[in-house]
């Protein structure tokens, strides 16, 4: 699992682009709970599927 994956952080679904950001509420085990903008909380199983880390928030200037 990713190293990166703490609460706080900022991702992106590499498979559900349309869900827009998100942002990590938890992590327990393999099991990553993410609030994103156009889904809602969803959680993701991270043996299955290598959330993208994004860096800084994209809507910030």
């Amino acid at each position: 699992m990713d190293p990166f994956l703490e609460p706080g952080v900022l991702v992106r679904h590499p498979d559900q682009p349309d869900w827009g950001l998100g942002q990590v509420q938890s992590v327990i085990g393999h099991r990553v709970t993410v609030t994103f903008e156009d889904a809602g909380k969803q959680t993701i199983d991270a043996t299955r599927v290598t959330l993208v880390f994004v860096g800084d928030d994209p809507r910030a200037s």
